[in-house]
């Protein structure tokens, strides 16, 4: 039984509405890596329709489009972030690091009694790995 003390955060950014979070920042990271949609949802065990409502349902909250992507062809198609996309991927990316080092202190700070503090805390998107 592991009984580390360790903290989690995931952190979601709102309109009026969730838009943007560690799924969506995932799947941005992957279309940037597979230059396709497709092979992006693939490599979470996302449906590819699953993928796209995600998407479009973040570019309405946000007001602007995430991604440019051309269907295939003679020479296949694909899917690139736009300026905008990665400027916000970017962004989130940065303030999720950010937060989590001074959560990381405050949490030392705060629960330093409990002999077992993890030193390997979250440090991702949010999910546990």
């Amino acid at each position: 039984m592991n009984n580390q003390l360790h903290a989690s955060i995931s952190i979601r950014i709102f309109t009026d509405k969730k838009c943007f979070g560690p799924g969506i920042a995932t799947l941005l990271h992957r279309i940037d890596e597979c230059h396709s949609l497709r092979a992006a949802a693939l490599s979470m065990e996302m449906a590819y329709s699953k993928a796209w409502t995600v998407l479009r349902s973040c570019e309405d909250a946000l007001g602007f489009k995430l991604i440019t992507s051309t269907t295939g062809g003679k020479h296949g198609g694909g899917a690139i972030l736009t300026d905008e996309g990665r400027i916000i991927l970017t962004a989130y990316d940065e303030f999720c690091a950010e937060l989590r080092q001074e959560a990381d202190k405050l949490f030392e700070e705060k629960f330093s009694f409990y002999p077992n503090l993890s030193g390997n805390r979250n440090t991702n998107g949010g999910t546990d790995k």
